[in-house]
């Protein structure tokens, strides 16, 4: 099947999803993104937010409704093809082997090789300059066994890049890093954008989706999902009702650009085990 002119780039339509019979996580779901857009997706732990990537890469394919990149059903296209569409990056990579950290990002390239292929130099040189972009070119020789659970996912992102797909889909890339790599991440992905890569991404936190920009969608534990712009989507009410938290969105003029915070912690008397503390 081939993608029609004015079709979207990823079409997602009324798509549900359920562990459980007659207890489904979303129902009757649906966004679009562009070549080249960023989207980014929000709401409380337990909301479905994995679930519905997994959706999208039909790690679990949807109960029902369509998922369509480029014309073509995701959950219809044989692993390979899909592989060379869509990368995925989990929220943590548990590596049991302890290839070298060069090794595991030159597994991006799998979908590109013959199945008794070797990487080529070409391949290789993906794969270092994909860590060096994530600033860990110095682990190239590092086992991934040896190394922090932060760097590990810098390196599934960097794996991801070199698979060179359309559409990269993260969940929750920065959940593990510092405050440095959250922001080099964050350039990444809208880099990433730039570069005409689709980008859906996941985080707790709305000033991520306000720093990148594009189109956001908030995930309720009831399974409706708010979608739009970000400026439209990422607003006082929505977001304290979602988090059933007190947030204020406010432009903050010496950054140029609005920002979401806690106005104050409820102030208490200290406590231990109903005892004041001294």
């Amino acid at each position: 099947m081939t993608a029609s002119l004015n079709a979207p780039f990823l079409d997602v339509q009324g798509i549900g999803f359920g562990y459980r019979p007659g207890h489904p996580i979303f129902t009757e779901l649906s966004f679009t993104l562009e070549r080249g857009e960023l989207f980014t997706i929000l709401g409380p732990n337990g909301a479905g937010k994995s679930t519905l990537l997994n959706c999208v890469t039909a790690v679990r394919p949807a109960q029902h409704g369509r998922i369509v990149l480029e014309g073509a059903e995701v959950a219809e296209l044989a692993p390979r093809v899909r592989a060379r569409k869509i990368a995925y990056v989990p929220q943590t990579s548990t590596v049991s082997y302890a290839y070298t950290v060069l090794d595991y990002v030159l597994m991006g390239r799998a979908p590109h090789l013959n199945l008794m292929q070797q990487p080529s130099d070409a391949d290789r040189a993906l794969a270092h300059d994909a860590l060096e972009l994530l600033g860990i070119g110095d682990l190239a020789g590092r086992p991934c066994t040896e190394i922090s659970g932060g760097q590990r996912q810098l390196a599934s992102i960097a794996k991801a890049v070199v698979q060179d797909p359309e559409l990269i889909v993260f969940d929750e890339p920065t959940a593990a890093l510092d405050h440095g790599n959250q922001t080099r991440v964050l350039q990444l992905l809208s880099d990433l954008s730039r570069r005409g890569f689709g980008i859906i991404s996941t985080t707790h936190n709305p000033n991520h989706a306000i720093l990148l920009g594009g189109s956001a969608g908030i995930l309720t534990r009831s399974g409706r999902f708010h979608t739009g712009p970000v400026a439209e989507v990422i607003r006082e009410d929505l977001l304290s009702q979602v988090y059933e938290t007190d947030l204020r969105v406010v432009h903050v003029e010496q950054l140029g650009r609005a920002v979401c915070e806690t106005p104050a912690l409820p102030r208490s008397e200290p406590t231990m085990k109903g005892r004041a503390l001294r």
